[in-house]
């Protein structure tokens, strides 16, 4: 690590980060480095990350809104690794490297010389993360996946049968996100291990069996036991009538959990005399009555408006919130109060609207200053940096190994 780098920059300040993935489940990982002061490299192939064109609208070709939204705080290098020159360029980077990130198959890294046996000989600090579809020791492994293939196979749709009668997708790439994260979090593990050891490691997060985990974690209950003490599934969770409940004029969600909560509640609704109702006296007695629970409390909130509910809950503490839609969660009071949206001139976008990081550091966090970059617009920059000089880099350009444009020629 760079030992000038300040605090103030974030807590990954001065670890380099080369990240060869694309979509969501990879740069999600490095979005998460990048924002916590981490220099990720985003190495790109010349027809760019598939999301620059997956994401919705765009302004410009290959900027899409999803794009920036997973890949600020990155610069772009455009390298061709369908060539020998290519593959050499990167090589270089990733000696000086303290993380590699991919997503790519395994098979497809061996036949580029990016496996850990063949750069652990040339870098041993290096922290080699590998996100899989699969697990390696599995009969699935090498297989392809996206997020919806993932959600089938881990259980999550699974989820939704068995609380609404039919499989479905969760309608964002959770499985991306949660596996994202969880490989972000294997990093910094292993970079505090490498702090203690001076060497790094192969990191290998798979998406199959970290969702499963998830779901599992969540629904396998009572199948813990052996045998089985009942069914599986945690009934509360996958009660079909476990979401947000209709108001008078909308909805809110409420969940009154404990006795004290549960109590305050019934009380709210000029129902007391449930406290004392075998179905609703304790939390095993609402857990096991779940059903009669919720259709209760869909039936109570029917009478009043979504704020006139949030005043009353908020007042007897009992947890309760409005109901978000996409567009309204934009305009959230709370979200509006911690700046959690900004809005910022983007160089070739022109104004946008950014995300905010959701947590803290009383040792400082990484201004968001770096909009997410256009394809290849730091290649010369970050070869300069890493060595290669001018003649190399030219000679790169002329052959169509990397691609991109000067820093004093763009626009």
């Amino acid at each position: 690590m760079d030992a000038t780098r300040t605090a103030e920059q974030g807590p990954l300040a001065g670890v380099r980060v080369v990240d060869l993935s694309t979509v969501v489940v990879g740069p999600a990982c490095t979005l998460a480095l990048a924002d916590h002061g981490a220099e990720v490299i985003k190495v790109e192939a010349p027809d760019g990350d598939l999301m620059r064109q997956l994401g919705g609208g765009a302004r410009h070709r290959g900027m899409t809104g999803k794009f920036m939204n997973f890949n600020r705080n990155k610069r772009s290098v455009c390298i061709d690794l369908k060539t020998e020159g290519g593959r050499a360029v990167l090589r270089r980077l990733l000696e000086g490297a303290d993380v590699f990130v991919t997503n790519m198959r395994t098979s497809a890294l061996d036949k580029l010389g990016l496996d850990w046996e063949s750069l652990r000989a040339v870098n041993p600090r290096l922290i080699h993360c590998l996100v899989l579809a699969f697990g390696r020791k599995g009969r699935y492994a090498g297989r392809p996946a996206y997020d919806t293939v993932i959600q089938s196979a881990s259980g999550v749709a699974g989820a939704f049968q068995a609380s609404g009668g039919e499989p479905r997708f969760v309608p964002f790439v959770m499985t991306d996100h949660i596996t994202g994260q969880i490989a972000a979090q294997a990093i910094g593990f292993a970079l505090y291990r490498r702090t203690r050891t001076g060497v790094g490691e192969s990191i290998e997060v798979p998406m199959f069996e970290t969702m499963a985990a998830f779901v599992m974690r969540e629904h396998m209950g009572n199948l813990t036991f052996d045998p089985p003490i009942g069914p599986v599934g945690d009934a509360r969770i996958l009660n079909a009538d476990n979401r947000p409940v209709p108001t008078k004029d909308g909805y809110i969600a409420i969940s009154p959990n404990t006795d004290a909560q549960a109590f305050a509640f019934f009380e709210a609704i000029g129902r007391p005399e449930l406290k004392t109702d075998p179905r609703f006296c304790s939390v095993a007695a609402r857990t096991a009555n779940s059903l009669d629970y919720y259709a209760l409390r869909a039936s109570a909130l029917r009478g009043r408006t979504s704020a006139e509910w949030l005043e009353i809950l908020e007042r007897i503490d009992v947890p309760a919130m409005r109901y978000n839609t996409l567009e309204s969660l934009l305009d959230d009071p709370h979200l509006e109060d911690a700046g959690f949206v900004s809005r910022v001139d983007h160089p070739s976008e022109g104004a946008i609207r950014q995300i905010g990081l959701p947590n803290a550091f009383s040792g400082g966090n990484r201004p968001q200053t770096r909009p997410a970059p256009r394809l290849g617009e730091d290649t010369i920059e970050v070869l300069r940096e890493c060595g290669f000089g001018q003649d190399e880099i030219d000679a790169a350009l002329r052959d169509r190994i990397v691609h991109g444009v000067k820093p004093e020629e763009r626009q």
